[in-house]
């Protein structure tokens, strides 16, 4: 059983999107093409830093705590470079709407595979 978000700060969801080094990578260069941007919107800049601070946390996460995202590898056949980056939908939505995507990298954080 979970509780739900009170909608208090600090009280966003956090979703898992599983992704391959080459993936992270991706998306990593195209927040950063996009915070060069002057016109994006000082809210924007500040989730998309949060996207960059969390690429950052997740491989850290693994290091320290490598069993649960080994498992879930394990369970799904994923290669040892996959890591979940948990980004709330504010994040995402930013992600989608600012930064230029490879398709591929677009469709798997939509939750769309192909």
């Amino acid at each position: 059983m979970s509780v739900l978000p009170s909608g208090g700060t600090g009280s966003e969801v956090l979703v898992p999107h599983w992704l391959a080094s080459p993936d992270r990578l991706q998306l990593a260069a195209a927040v950063r093409a996009a915070l060069g941007d002057p016109a994006v919107h000082p809210v924007a800049h500040i989730q998309l830093q949060d996207v960059l601070t969390e690429l950052h946390v997740a491989a850290a996460r693994d290091a320290v705590w490598p069993a649960s995202a080994a498992r879930v590898r394990l369970a799904t056949g994923w290669d040892a470079d996959v890591l979940p980056v948990r980004l709330s939908a504010a994040e995402l939505t930013a992600v989608l709407a600012l930064c230029p995507l490879p398709d591929d990298l677009r469709a798997r954080l939509s939750g769309v595979e192909a």
